[in-house]
């Protein structure tokens, strides 16, 4: 599988237009080729060859923990209530986000969200989300870009959650006011001040049960962050919907 999925990206207008066909004909895997791909674009064995993160993974913040609240989060608890992550950050999922946020291929947005919204059952809660907020990217950043990648996944998945829930997409009640540098590219202990004070709320959120979504969970500071805003905004609750959860290097 690995040498497939590293001719998929090595050849760039090729992949495009085989994912497209996949998402929006029907056809075969944009990954193998096969046939009998489902309507993200992946076949059945592929799909069962990605990194699922385990069920043994902490509630709330994703690591592994046997499926119980893990120490971390017991002696310091952070400002976001839930994690649900659909992958874990390893390959090929860190080769197709990189494809997805770097390589022109924003038609993984379609992947991402649909595979998020079966992962995520939002109706198995008796205290539904209000609001799904995307990550937010810095104007200048944005500009850079092109797009927010987490907004493009955030709008697949409303699509998919609005016959289950009533939850509304939110991408202009907050913004990030500073722009930092990148996190990938600060070392670890640095990734928390870096990021503090980046976000604020200009929209009365008091009450409401909030979903951030992200494309990647590494340390956690931006959403922790975010999270920590929103709810000194005057949230009851923060979950971060995210596509893969990187693990602590052994």
């Amino acid at each position: 599988m690995r040498q497939i999925i590293n001719n998929w990206l090595k050849i760039s207008h090729l992949s495009n237009l085989k994912l497209f066909s996949a998402l929006f004909l029907g056809s075969n895997c944009f990954l193998c080729t096969a046939s009998q791909a489902k309507n993200h674009g992946l076949c059945e064995a592929c799909l069962n060859d990605l990194p699922w993160l385990p069920d043994s993974s902490c509630p709330q913040c994703g690591l592994n923990s046997g499926g119980q609240i893990c120490g971390n989060c017991i002696s310091s608890p952070p400002d976001f209530d839930v994690t649900h992550a659909v992958f874990l950050y390893e390959y090929p999922v860190d080769a197709m986000i990189l494809r997805y946020k770097y390589g022109d291929t924003l038609s993984l947005s379609q992947t991402f969200g649909q595979l998020m919204s079966e992962k995520i059952d939002v109706t198995n809660t008796s205290n539904p989300i209000d609001l799904i907020i995307p990550m937010p990217m810095h104007p200048k950043r944005l500009k850079e870009r092109g797009f927010n990648q987490a907004l493009e996944i955030a709008r697949v998945l409303n699509q998919y959650l609005t016959l289950k829930n009533t939850a509304k997409l939110d991408y202009k009640s907050v913004i990030r006011q500073t722009l930092t540098p990148p996190q990938a590219s600060l070392p670890l202990k640095d990734r928390v001040k870096n990021i503090k004070g980046a976000f604020k709320v200009n929209a009365d959120i008091s009450g409401k049960r909030i979903a951030i979504v992200d494309d990647v969970m590494t340390t956690g500071a931006s959403l922790n962050e975010l999270a920590k805003t929103l709810k000194q905004a005057g949230a009851t609750h923060v979950e971060c919907w995210v596509i893969a959860r990187t693990l602590p290097h052994k």
